[in-house]
Formats: C-alpha cells, structure tokens, sequence
C-alpha cells in the first residue's frame, strides 16, 4: 500500500495521516482530523445537520468504515470499547508524536492541537510518513505557564481546576480553546474554530454539544 493511497483518500474527508509504525506483521496508519478543514466538513455531512448526540464519533465511524473497505485495510477506533485500543502508545512509536511538557501529546507539525479520529490497519510492511525531531527539545515551552489556573503544573493535569475555570466567568477565553495548546509555536494553522472548540469544551463540561 502507497502512503500516497492512504493520504488522497484521507484528504478527500478532511483528514490526514498523523503518522504510522509498524506493529506484528502489520502496518498501522494514524488517523487525524485536518482541523483547518475538518470542522467544516462534518457540519455538512448527514450526521452533522441531524441534532443527534456523538455527531463526531458517528461522522468517524462511517466515514473511517467507508475509506478502509476502499483501501482493503481495517479501520479502528479510539472509542467505543472497553476494550480500548492503544492510541497513545501507537502515537509515540511513530517517531511523529511524543508527549509534551504539560502531559498532553504534541504532534511534530500539528503541535497541541493532535486528535485521533481512529486509524487503518493493513497485514504486511508498507510505507508510513517519516519519524521527525521533537520539536520540544528546542522550545521554551510556553505551554507550561499559558493556562491562567495552572492546570499543568506539577507535570499532572488537574481537571477539577481546569473544569471550574472554564466553566466560571473568568473562563470565557478558555471556551474557543485551550489556552496552553495555543501557546505551543507549532502548528498554530491548525487551531480549530471557535465552534469546534465550543464544542469540544461543551462536552468536556459535560453539557450536550
């Protein structure tokens, strides 16, 4: 399988291949959103306009499910388990992706703003995008002291703390995203929209998107 194959069919759904490693006699490639297109996409597709609950779990798994039985490769999720697969252990053993100073993972050209939307798996040795230099290794790191209540610092992520600013008065900034991600110099093309953060912080606060 051409990695040229797997990136034209992901481009056609605002999505892109994060990167891709080689696992039991198998080739498995990351699945990203294109949050400079991504967003846009979805709220067009049939489960975008349909008011139902999980429209970007349900828009992955029928698209993800479509592009895999095109390609002959298998597609697989983030969600829906137990049991889970192993995404973030996949992302660090890409070469592509590592963990950052405040925890969270950062990609070599999307920065904080990494997600997974699931992945492509296919039995043999085909071609991944090339392992790349952590770009934390030369940083400042600005994205350690970027969140206004210091949800990061200690090296462990404190969700009560952050979870209470951005939903108080005092949160408003933090809604259309996070402030730490969006300290972090790579990658800000692709920060997503203010409607997309809306709602990815709506249901980080537990609120129906």
């Amino acid at each position: 399988m051409k990695l040229a194959a797997i990136e034209a069919a992901l481009t056609a759904e605002a999505l892109l291949c994060a990167g891709g490693l080689h696992e039991d006699g198998a080739t498995i490639w990351l699945v990203a959103p294109d949050t400079r297109r991504f967003w846009d996409h979805l709220m067009a597709s049939p489960e975008g306009r349909d008011g139902a609950p999980d429209r970007v779990d349900r828009w992955s798994t029928r698209v993800l499910s479509a592009i895999a039985h095109d390609l002959g490769t298998e597609a697989l999720f983030p969600f829906g388990g137990p049991p889970y697969q192993p995404f973030l252990r996949w992302a660090v053993e890409t070469g592509r992706i590592w963990s950052s100073p405040i925890g969270p993972l950062v990609h070599a050209e999307m920065g904080l703003w990494i997600s997974f939307r699931g992945a492509l798996r296919l039995p043999g040795h085909h071609e991944v995008p090339p392992q790349a230099a952590r770009p934390c290794d030369t940083c400042p790191a600005p994205c350690t002291t970027a969140c206004p209540v210091g949800a990061f610092e200690g090296g462990q992520y404190d969700v009560p703390a952050c979870r209470a600013h951005v939903s108080s008065d005092a949160g408003t900034a933090c809604r259309t995203g996070c402030l730490a991600r969006a300290a972090c110099p790579v990658g800000p093309q692709f920060r997503p929209p203010h409607d997309q953060a809306r709602h990815h912080m709506a249901s980080f606060l537990g609120q129906r998107p």
